[in-house]
């Protein structure tokens, strides 16, 4: 068997591949993509960084590939759905570079709060100008850590460490399953509002992107000083450099920008702020981890061994994952519709399987769901392997059944969500045997929706115009309408309606605000599935 490393290996991960016999590698960092798509046929595995892009045409030719391995978390340069519609499993490494960033979010931290780059500078130049750079202490400050996954944990432990006070919005993470650290959970404008220090750690989903824009930074404590080494896109860069300008937020420590490199963009020009070229993972340790922990489990896969990360596909048999994999992508499917229409704090998760469905084992399907929930929290550091463990980390209870009852339809997914307020259930089935379709969102029966790209949710009053209205806006906005779905229910005196809308692209934040200005309209979502 052949292995391709098309990006940089690390010595470690290099010499997992040395010790295997039966694998022949061949080293080619820095592989043109044109070269690349000439030679791929040969290979039954390749190992990229950020550096090679995987795209569906390469991927196409790649008839003998059956695995991607990528040193690193983010596998945004790789077509998952090209691969996984070939069978390719694609695997990350999400935990191999935890300590390295939480390490440099408190070193930038540090460097904030007593100005060290600046003075750096400033004795380099030959002054020795000791009272400009007055800093401040960070004991007994308090520090905000907005996403409270593996490195905002670590983190927070670090903080608390300093004899910090560790104030924690995530509002995914269930207060009981975090006992370890010292912490307090509360909403997002109460942590801004006492916050000394925030610090940023979520992934960059449609929900996280500008968490922190003109209107957040305004309910900040005077004088906050804010770092990210989490995401480009989580701050809103003219939003902070108006806040710094202001004196709102009196400095700030950024790894990561929208556009990297950033060029000429205007925080660069601050003294307030501090910054380096996403140096997050960039250590030695964090390279030689993930180099090595991709190595093992390529060659685990390559021998038809454990799987390990897999960011596509669970560990079964061919013949079954070829029997389950349009049912999976629905119980995944599923699941992301939930957290974005009905965002919440997740306590439980009840999945119901109908059908010829329960033939297969329930394990991956529930597993899918779980995926396909905490997919649009943590992004791409949830795969099939370690979606359990994340959900029970959360102190989410899951719980599954199968029904003999047919309720409207033969085979079914029904997932029901439990938050600290209410529940919320969502349907869905295969039409055919592969056509995955939502069929039912809470008292709403009748619908078929095809749960991919971006879904348009509106709920509102029946009465006429409104679907002639949604598609007016649509019109202007230049966005066509590639599927439309209806249903409604009787309530009191009342007839409400769930008007759902397949979009061809994505639906900007005006045009979802002329929408809301429709008075028939009670509530709009937009989904990306």
């Amino acid at each position: 068997m052949k292995v391709l490393i098309a990006d940089p290996l690390g010595k470690k991960g290099l010499a997992v591949f040395n010790k295997e016999k039966t694998l022949e590698i061949d080293e080619r960092p820095g592989i043109k993509a044109e070269e690349l798509k000439k030679i791929v046929a040969d290979y039954d595995a390749i190992i990229v960084r950020s550096g090679t892009r995987l795209t569906k045409d390469i991927i196409d030719a790649a008839k003998k590939l059956r695995v991607i391995g990528r040193a690193g978390v983010g596998v945004d340069n790789v077509d998952l759905e090209a691969a996984t519609k070939r069978g390719i499993i694609v695997m990350n490494t999400p935990e191999g570079n935890t300590i390295s960033t939480a390490e440099h979010t408190f070193s930038m931290l540090l460097s904030l709060a007593r100005n060290i780059p600046q003075a750096a500078l400033s004795v380099k130049g030959g002054d020795w100008k000791r009272h400009d750079f007055l800093g401040a202490e960070i004991h007994q400050k308090t520090l905000g850590v907005v996403g409270f996954g593996r490195i905002g944990r670590e983190v927070a432990k670090r903080a608390s460490a300093f004899g910090m006070r560790v104030a924690v919005f995530d509002p995914f993470i269930s207060k009981s399953s975090v006992k370890e650290i010292a912490v307090e959970f509360m909403d997002l404008k109460s942590l801004l509002n006492i916050a000394d220090f925030i610090t940023v750690h979520t992934p960059l989903t449609a929900e996280t992107k500008y968490l922190l824009n003109a209107d957040t930074l305004k309910l900040c404590k005077k004088g906050v000083k804010i770092v990210n080494c989490a995401r480009g896109g989580i701050i809103q860069e003219e939003a902070l450099y108006q806040a710094i300008k202001t004196g709102r937020v009196a400095g700030a420590a950024l790894d990561v920008f929208e556009k990297e490199p950033p060029g000429d963009n205007p925080l660069l020009k601050l003294p307030q702020v501090i910054c380096t070229p996403h140096l997050g993972a960039a250590t030695q340790e964090a390279q030689e981890n993930v180099s090595e922990e991709v190595a093992k489990q390529v060659v685990d896969a390559l021998h038809e061994r454990a799987i390990k990360n897999a960011v596509n596909l669970p560990n079964l048999d061919p013949e079954t994952l070829h029997a389950l994999r349009p049912w999976l992508n629905l119980a995944e499917k599923i699941g992301m519709l939930h957290v974005q229409l009905f965002p919440a704090t997740l306590k439980s998760v009840s999945i119901r399987y109908g059908g010829e469905v329960t033939r297969y084992g329930l394990a991956p399907l529930t597993i899918a769901v779980i995926k396909g929930l905490l997919t649009p929290i943590c992004g791409e550091t949830v795969n099939f392997v370690n979606a359990p463990a994340m959900a029970k980390e959360r102190g989410i209870v899951v719980t599954e059944s199968t029904s003999t009852q047919t309720e409207n339809f033969t085979n079914y997914i029904e997932v029901e969500v439990g938050s600290n307020t209410h529940a919320n259930r969502i349907m869905g089935t295969l039409f055919g045997s592969k056509l995955p379709r939502i069929v039912n969102i809470n008292e709403f029966w009748g619908l078929d929706i095809d749960p991919q790209g971006y879904v348009l949710i509106v709920k509102n009053e029946d009465q006429p115009g409104v679907v002639g209205t949604l598609g007016t806006i649509l019109g202007k906005a230049k966005i066509n309408i590639a599927e439309m779905s209806l249903a409604r229910i009787r309530k009191g005196k009342k007839t409400l309606a769930l008007t759902t809308i397949n979009t061809d692209n994505a639906i900007p934040d005006k045009v979802l605000a002329e929408i809301k200005k429709f008075k028939p309209i009670l509530d709009v979502k937009v989904v990306k599935l």
